[in-house]
């Protein structure tokens, strides 16, 4: 680990923020919690500490981090990386996290950045340095578009761990078969292996959320083809778009007709009467390949 470790020491009750501190920084700032923006803040220092135990960063990291809110996170991260890179839509809550750093963790301030940006448009340079680990608990109305944009846009990252709802983390970390296998799944598998890394308790956040919550583990493993990633990911919606038809008869419109689709599914090896969330991202490469010059 670079630098030395903060005065008050990354695990101790002083550097990390619990309930008294978050509330009382929200009423600083002026901040109500808004589920527009899906802001949940976590305010159990036990939580953060297991989120940055689970995520098993290696002392060169640069984390990314977004959606930062008031620092919970950030505090228990920064100890175990290089760099922070904390990207954050708010640009109240953008100016205050440096500051609350700066003031909990002094020795180790320098190590974070702010980008204030939208995470979902955030382009690879507004970066001071490529992010090779995503940590975050997400906003969970937009957790899988940011990951899998994050994901294009950022080949420098090989690990995530993020908190998102339960039913959004089954869904990302489900295989073929599976009830919950789906867009997200098969997008997901495109980049990385993603698994379930265990369940957070709805009282750890402020305001309580009336959903439960989950932590899923990625890794990025090398290109799976080299097939255009528009045509397959297209190919994908469509399939899961009327999911009771057949692929023969979900594709029809994508293929140009339900022939057309046939052909083509014939040609790649798959059964025009199965289903879409019966095929793996290898399957729905091999048709996408089929119909790529």
């Amino acid at each position: 680990m670079t630098g030395a470790p903060s005065s008050a020491g990354p695990g101790s009750a002083s550097a990390l923020l619990g309930p008294a501190d978050v509330r009382r920084l929200a009423a600083e700032l002026g901040i109500r919690p808004t589920k527009k923006l899906g802001q949940n803040f976590v305010h159990d220092p036990n939580t953060v500490r297991k989120i940055v135990s689970v995520a098993d960063l290696a002392e060169d990291d640069v984390v990314l981090e977004v959606g930062p809110g008031l620092g919970s996170l950030t505090l228990a991260l920064l100890p175990s990386c290089r760099e922070l890179v904390a990207v954050e839509i708010d640009p109240v809550l953008a100016a205050k996290l440096p500051r609350t750093v700066g003031e909990r963790a002094p020795d180790l301030a320098r190590r974070l950045t702010v980008v204030e940006a939208d995470a979902m448009r955030v382009t690879a340079d507004r970066f001071p340095a490529e992010p090779t680990a995503l940590v975050a608990n997400l906003p969970y109305n937009v957790a899988v578009p940011v990951v899998l944009h994050l994901l294009a846009e950022l080949p420098s990252l090989r690990t995530g761990l993020v908190m998102v709802q339960a039913e959004v983390a089954d869904r990302m970390a489900a295989g073929p078969g599976s009830k919950v296998y789906g867009v997200p799944s098969v997008k997901l598998a495109w980049y990385a292996d993603a698994r379930r890394a265990g369940p957070v308790s709805r009282s750890v956040f402020w305001p309580v959320p009336n959903v439960d919550s989950a932590l899923v583990a990625f890794t990025r493993h090398e290109p799976l083809s080299t097939v255009d990633k528009k045509v397959l990911f297209s190919l994908v919606d469509a399939a899961f778009a009327q999911r009771r038809k057949t692929l023969r008869g979900a594709l029809s419109g994508w293929a140009g007709s339900a022939a057309e689709a046939e052909r083509l599914l014939v040609e790649a090896g798959v059964d025009p009467g199965a289903r879409g969330e019966q095929l793996a991202v290898g399957e729905f490469i091999r048709i996408a390949e089929v119909c790529s010059p």
